[in-house]
């Protein structure tokens, strides 16, 4: 499986050329290239070999010799490398890659023909006992006292295509700003970088802010974000035309869902565009395991967007909205479960962000 994953990451997508091309080890007269470390970590991502340590007792293994031309670097070598690894390099073979599976016809956008872009925050790791420059730190109360502990984070962008999810970037929290200003660092890159992979940008009900929806249409993207009771204004002003209008219903797969679909609310008064309130309550059946009986479920999604409906039917936008789930169940899950991604291979803030950088260039070529 590993040799056919490699021989397609070569052929189909030119990962090694990549990798000659675009790492540049900043070291002064490295014995081993900074694209050897990468392409041994990328081994080792794919493997599943989960550490460093790990993919150093496979160096009496053949296959090192074969693949890299040379031996395998030590463990001290692929953590020390990767810690000075350049991140804007490894950016640019995550587009490239991108570049090839468009082009490949692999990213083709579903049947209403609008691809979203997910961002949400991952937190990889925290700890009491070590820290580094690039450390976020919290305090905590304990049984023990106040604790100070220290954590790094990350707001990633995801694509949704039907038939691949593609994890395209990454952005650190600084100190001091929260969530949303790095999410909208993270999407001004993306957007100069990949100005048409996609339409619409959703978040959860966090991202519901005037500045983020303003600052996403500027730059001619539309926003659909989970909308909560805290946006009393807009949420006060649509839950009284709910209680006034009739449900129109939709099917989305085997749920049966009454949705009340309101245009051109502007009782957001800083948001510069009206906003769209699309509420979805939905009820579907599951059986349970103890009894084997079926038993009703409901849920109630509300969530806020600024798609017209010549843009986005109903249907559309629910689905849409449903869509952002897809970052946490097949984008952090994954990674945490099968990939490793929350393992901290050299804390430093350089080292976890290009080893993240690097498990998403891994999942990537994987999934596709």
């Amino acid at each position: 499986m590993l040799r056919r994953l490699l021989a397609y990451a070569r052929q189909r997508l030119g990962l090694e050329d990549l990798l000659e091309r675009h790492v540049h080890d900043p070291r002064r007269r490295p014995r081993i290239t900074g694209g050897t470390v990468v392409r041994s970590v990328l081994v080792m991502l794919w493997a599943r070999l989960g550490s460093f340590n790990a993919v150093e007792q496979t160096q009496p293994s053949r296959f090192w010799r074969g693949y890299l031309g040379g031996a395998l670097p030590s463990a001290d070598t692929l953590g020390r490398v990767c810690q000075v690894l350049d991140l804007e390099e490894l950016r640019m073979i995550l587009h490239a890659v991108y570049t090839q599976l468009k082009r490949g016809k692999a990213l083709q956008p579903p049947a209403h023909g609008l691809m979203l872009a997910v961002l949400d925050g991952h937190e990889s790791h925290a700890t009491f006992r070590r820290r580094c420059p690039g450390c976020l730190q919290r305090t905590l109360r304990t049984a023990q006292g106040d604790r100070v502990q220290y954590y790094h984070r990350y707001v990633t962008l995801s694509l949704v295509a039907p038939k691949l999810r593609l994890l395209l970037d990454a952005e650190p929290l600084q100190a001091g700003e929260d969530e949303v200003a790095a999410a909208l660092r993270l999407f001004d890159r993306v957007v100069v970088r990949y100005p048409r992979a996609f339409d619409v940008v959703g978040a959860d009900a966090l991202y519901a802010q005037a500045p983020f929806f303003n600052h996403v249409t500027a730059a001619g993207k539309d926003v659909i974000a989970v909308l909560k009771q805290g946006r009393r204004d807009l949420w006060q002003d649509a839950h009284s035309l709910w209680e006034q209008a009739a449900p129109q219903p939709v099917l989305r797969g085997s749920r049966r869902c009454e949705c009340w679909d309101l245009t051109g609310l502007t009782t957001w008064p800083q948001c510069r565009v009206p906003v769209r309130v699309v509420r979805s309550c939905e009820t579907w059946s599951v059986r349970r395991q103890l009894d084997g009986q079926p038993e009703e479920q409901h849920s109630e999604w509300v969530w806020a967007t600024t798609l017209r409906p010549t843009r986005a039917t109903t249907a559309t936008v629910v689905g849409l909205g449903h869509s952002r789930w897809d970052i946490e169940n097949q984008g952090f899950n994954e990674l945490v479960s099968r990939w490793h991604g929350n393992h901290v291979y050299r804390h430093s803030a350089g080292g976890i962000l290009a080893m993240w950088i690097l498990t998403l260039l891994a999942a990537g070529v994987f999934a596709a």
